[in-house]
């Protein structure tokens, strides 16, 4: 005799109502700067990476979804219904993700961002390379990526990378190395060898969940893609403030990598945020797999 599986369970619509306006409230005070900014036509050389970089607008963080394995009561007039990847639940009209649809076609991506997790998550943090990838980027160069000047000027940003080893594991941060300083790394970073690379120190490969928390879409619980966020936030400041980049008239105090106290400082921050990410890492996988 085959058992049948359990029903799913069923949140009240005052329940789920007052969560997705919780949600987008949330969602709204994290972009309230941004989207302000925008409106003024001014740009954030820290702020606005979230929004430029993973080119992900403020609205994708305002869309709640409940998770997989969760009906929504008296939803199916509701404008979400006609979302894709929902579906009719088991309980007269409720909805719920169609996780199914969304696994079937999206399988591949899943499994790629599944891999990645699993063997990040897995593999021993490194906290050795004091966020030279952003001194490795303008490196021997007259020009470089934000309209912000260097705290030690050009010479004195070259000097830094030559007195130091280069450890970037992560292939988004390493592809915009300049030609010079490539070389120096002590790895060669791929999109193909990303899974092989990857390490839960790494201050990238944290801000990136927010970009896994996106691309897994409705099989991810709308907490946790807010959570997601607001790491990558915190991890872009910490990026930016131990970079080369003088933004004291920004308001950022500078992690001086160059020296010991800068050192330690910066791993301090790294190793917290590595424990924040492996938390959310775990989540992540779950969603995907579950």
């Amino acid at each position: 005799m085959t058992t049948a599986p359990p029903a799913a369970p069923v949140l009240p619509a005052a329940v789920w109502r007052a969560r997705e306006a919780a949600h987008e409230a949330r969602a709204d005070e994290l972009t309230a700067a941004h989207r302000a900014r925008q409106a003024r036509r001014e740009a954030h050389p820290v702020e606005d990476f979230l929004f430029t970089y993973y080119s992900y607008k403020p609205a994708v963080l305002r869309r709640w979804h409940p998770g997989v394995g969760v009906e929504l009561a008296d939803a199916a007039a509701d404008a979400r219904a006609s979302w894709r990847w929902y579906r009719a639940g088991g309980t007269p009209g409720a909805i719920a993700v169609d996780a199914e649809a969304f696994r079937a076609e999206r399988g591949a991506l899943i499994g790629t961002v599944a891999r990645i997790l699993r063997a990040t998550a897995a593999r021993a943090p490194g906290f050795g390379c004091f966020g030279l990838h952003e001194w490795a980027m303008v490196y021997r160069q007259a020009e470089h990526r934000h309209a912000v000047p260097l705290r030690l000027g050009r010479d004195g940003t070259d000097a830094v990378v030559e007195a130091h080893e280069l450890r970037c594991t992560h292939f988004d941060a390493f592809r915009f190395f300049t030609p010079d300083a490539a070389p120096r790394n002590r790895e060669a970073p791929t999109r193909e060898r990303q899974p092989d690379l990857e390490q839960p120190g790494c201050l990238h490969a944290g801000m990136d969940l927010y970009k896994w928390a996106v691309k897994l879409g409705p099989l991810v619980p709308g907490a946790l893609l807010l959570d997601a966020f607001e790491l990558a936030r915190d991890v872009r400041t910490l990026d930016m403030r131990a970079s080369p980049y003088d933004l004291s008239d920004r308001g950022y105090d500078a992690v001086r990598i160059e020296t010991p106290e800068g050192k330690a400082a910066y791993v301090r921050e790294q190793r917290r945020f590595a424990e924040r990410a492996q938390v959310l890492r775990t989540r992540l996988l779950a969603a995907a797999t579950g």
